[in-house]
């Protein structure tokens, strides 16, 4: 399967990559709106992997010809970006391929970091309503700390969020996510669901400010 990360630049979008390229077999592509630095960090990622003893297949591309050819696309940019970058890739991508949406609004003040709702209810519902007919979009990898999944020396041991109205393509994305060593992909119902996983980005983020010794937290549900 081939993997496009837009965004792939970020921090988000670099974990994401290094835990793929490392843990899935699956082709990468590192996106971003300017081709040289999308190159420049594949190569990177690419390095760091060849250092710990795993080859992988990874390039880097604008996002437009990042999202040609990808089975599944995940949009690791700021959740304001969103709805542009799929205007973005929107005649790069069809039916068979699925748009992921790990964003968050967040707005922060002296009390900490907080949930900001977009009208359309959610970010993921925002992809959605910007994807061309038929393409659909699932919502995942909303609550993962991106400094653990950048550090390759920590096990994830955490649970992701899956929402969708299109089970093929929930199951896709469910399958890719569980194919990350440490990641177990669950069930979350439709997208109509996703302002409620979208905001324990936030309040993981105040439990990892406010208390000493922990770092990055995720969740997992027993």
């Amino acid at each position: 399967m081939r993997v496009a990360i837009l965004g792939g630049t970020g921090d988000v979008g670099e974990g994401l990559a290094l835990r793929f390229g490392r843990d899935t077999g699956h082709a990468v592509v590192v996106g971003s709106r300017d081709a040289e630095r999308a190159r420049a960090a594949a190569a990177a990622y690419r390095d760091r992997l060849a250092d710990r003893g795993h080859e992988t297949t990874m390039e880097g591309a604008v996002n437009a010809e990042a999202a040609g050819g990808a089975d599944v696309v995940v949009l690791a940019v700021p959740p304001y970006h969103v709805g542009d970058t799929v205007a973005s890739i929107a005649d790069a991508v069809d039916e068979e391929t699925v748009i992921v949406s790990p964003a968050t609004g967040m707005k922060r003040d002296e009390d900490g970091f907080h949930y900001h709702r977009p009208g359309a209810g959610s970010v993921t519902r925002v992809a959605a309503d910007a994807a061309p007919d038929g393409v659909p979009v699932v919502g995942c990898f909303h609550n993962l700390a991106a400094g653990r999944l950048a550090d390759l020396d920590t096990d994830l041991g955490v649970d992701t969020l899956v929402l969708a109205d299109d089970d093929d393509a929930r199951e896709t994305v469910t399958a890719l996510a569980a194919s990350v060593d440490g990641l177990r992909a669950l069930d979350a119902g439709p997208i109509a669901n996703a302002a409620e996983v979208e905001s324990l980005t936030p309040l993981l983020i105040n439990v990892g400010m406010a208390n000493e010794g922990i770092h990055d937290p995720g969740v997992r549900f027993d």
